[in-house]
């Protein structure tokens, strides 16, 4: 093996990577560690391009990885936020039933929410609801007081800070282009022409989850398809209808919640977003499109039984995003007072979502890996809220994995 080889490298630089390198280093400071992530800046796909909200853990199957590891996750960075000034705010949430039919889905997430631990739920009625949202519609809402908001890369950069006053190198443009393994070591050559040379390999990748893991010669079953939500932000003589976050029940029948209005943390309030196929992995303007992306999603059998199962709601999602009266008469669902006028065409994200082979969302974290690899390969929402849960996770894992043997 090549005596100046790193313990570790982190492949990524979201917060799920940037929170990695850190519960790795406060496990075992005397790690060599070096974080590389291929865009110039640090957090910013999925982590800067967020709606803000911790999530307290509503709507997660009880003793999921997702449902324990938000709970921890959510406490974690209340903690950490609080010790590096950084705000957060607690405006909490309200799930909404608009009908009848919707109240035996919205007393089901209040059994998965109480089954999680979530603290302070109430059942509210009309009255309640208008007490706390005086422009919501509703019958009958759900409501989290805990849930609350954040800047979620601000985040991101005080971890990044943490990790270098640690003594590791995080290198942005550093995107990795392939990883051998010669002489009992990992070779990571990137794009730049230099390589990398590390014992063992922890990759946060993301949109590129997928791609990385077939790199290592570790591709699961599933691939990422990449979905592009669209916000409104209300403009400033608007803002006066939203108070905090207003939620839809979910539609069981599709893998996203559905549009709704989030309170920021600078005091936006961002409408949406709706759920449509990426034309890139990157694709965040609808003119965004990369040929060799787009076919290897339309041709992903994955995406294809997706496609099939949903077809009818997926065309209902493309409406939206074309029309801003679709979208609006949406919202107004939920606040009937919103004008069309009262919304400005904002900002974008790109969800990075693995998918089974037979169609299925995969729903939950997935991580994956061998004796000197480890890969998540799915980090969905509430993935920025569990951050340094997650980033705990697989410092366990790789205690047990590259250090155990």
């Amino acid at each position: 093996m090549t005596a100046d080889a790193l313990d570790v490298v982190i492949v990524g630089g979201g917060i799920v990577g940037l929170a990695t390198a850190y519960r790795i280093l406060q496990a075992r400071p005397e790690v060599r560690l070096s974080l590389l992530e291929r865009e110039p800046e640090l957090a910013t796909h999925q982590s800067g391009h967020n709606s803000g909200v911790v999530h307290a853990g509503l709507y997660y199957a009880p003793g999921s990885l997702k449902a324990r590891l938000c709970r921890e996750g959510k406490s974690a960075l209340e903690v950490f936020a609080a010790e590096h000034a950084i705000p957060i705010e607690r405006p909490g949430k309200l799930v909404v039933a608009l009908t009848e039919k919707e109240l035996p889905r919205l007393a089901g997430i209040r059994e998965r929410a109480l089954a999680n631990r979530v603290v302070g739920l109430e059942t509210l009625g009309r009255d309640q609801i208008r007490e706390l949202e005086p422009h919501a519609a509703g019958i009958r809402a759900l409501w989290s007081p805990t849930t609350a908001i954040v800047d979620f890369r601000r985040v991101a950069l005080a971890i990044a800070g943490e990790v270098r006053a640690m003594g590791a190198s995080i290198e942005t443009g550093r995107e990795v282009t392939g990883i051998t393994e010669r002489q009992g070591a990992l070779v990571v050559a990137t794009a730049r022409g230099d390589d990398v040379v590390t014992r063992n390999l922890v990759a946060c990748a993301g949109l590129w989850a997928d791609k990385v893991a077939e790199m290592t010669r570790d591709a699961g079953a599933e691939r990422i398809v990449p979905f592009r939500g669209d916000y409104y932000t209300l403009k400033d003589s608007a803002r006066r209808l939203v108070r905090g976050l207003i939620y839809p029940v979910p539609d069981p029948r599709f893998p996203f919640l559905g549009v709704h209005f989030t309170k920021r943390i600078d005091g936006n309030v961002w409408a949406g977003p709706n759920a449509v196929l990426a034309l890139a992995r990157t694709g965040y303007r609808r003119r965004d499109v990369n040929l060799r992306d787009l076919a290897e999603n339309l041709t992903n059998r994955g995406f294809q039984r997706l496609a099939r199962r949903y077809w009818r709601t997926g065309l209902a999602e493309m409406w939206r995003d074309v029309s801003k009266r679709a979208f609006a008469a949406e919202l107004r669902r939920y606040v009937p007072e919103l004008q069309d006028d009262d919304l400005v065409f904002g900002p974008s994200g790109i969800r990075a979502q693995a998918v089974d082979p037979d169609g299925s969302i995969v729903d939950d974290f997935r991580l994956g890996g061998s004796a000197h690899v480890l890969h998540v390969r799915n980090a969905p929402s509430p993935a920025a809220t569990a951050s340094l849960a997650i980033g705990r996770h697989l410092a366990e894992a790789a205690a047990a994995r590259f250090w155990a043997q």
